[in-house]
């Protein structure tokens, strides 16, 4: 009679626990299977000179932080002054995705709020967006030299965010 009481109690026990662990979790931080593999190619047109591509490629040899946004993000205007005073830095270059927007839209939030990019780079309809993985914005991924995806930050970066592991991360990089 015992052990019949038992078996429920020892699985409910353990529901509770995986929940309490799951509960803890970050919902924001998703892991990327992109993380320590190329960063996908691709060539677009730059937001602000249409006429001029972009392709990663053209940064092979630096560290660079490759930021995802949009216009119409509400959380990417929460993060815009993190990467204004980052941007003064000129520790790495910063390129911006602006991300299924509309090339006006995005040229008014620039010229309104500032512009942290060394260039913005126009994906209007997502592909790029999706070879990335994108699920959400704001999202940025740091690329070392070789081209290499070495870190994914979800969500809006902060200043904890850069103090505490961006910008370690490219002093580390940059020594390689």
């Amino acid at each position: 009679m015992k052990a019949k009481f038992l078996v429920p109690l020892g699985l409910f026990v353990v529901l509770v626990m995986f929940l309490a662990v799951g509960l803890g979790l970050d919902p924001r931080d998703v892991p990327s299977p992109l993380v320590n593999k190329p960063a996908p190619a691709f060539k677009i047109s730059q937001l602000e000179q249409p006429e001029l591509q972009f392709s990663p490629e053209d940064l092979k040899g630096k560290v660079w932080l490759f930021n995802v946004w949009a216009s119409w993000c509400v959380a990417c205007r929460e993060e815009h002054p993190v990467l204004m005073e980052f941007s003064r830095s000129r520790m790495i270059p910063i390129v911006g995705l602006d991300y299924r927007d509309q090339r006006k839209d995005a040229m008014n939030v620039i010229r309104r709020s500032g512009n942290p990019y060394d260039l913005i780079a126009f994906d209007g309809d997502g592909r790029v967006g999706i070879d990335y993985g994108v699920y959400g914005v704001p999202e940025s991924y740091l690329i070392d030299k070789a081209g290499m995806i070495r870190y994914k930050h979800t969500g809006p970066i902060t200043d904890e965010a850069l103090q505490k592991t961006i910008i370690p991360l490219i002093k580390e990089l940059n020594k390689s």
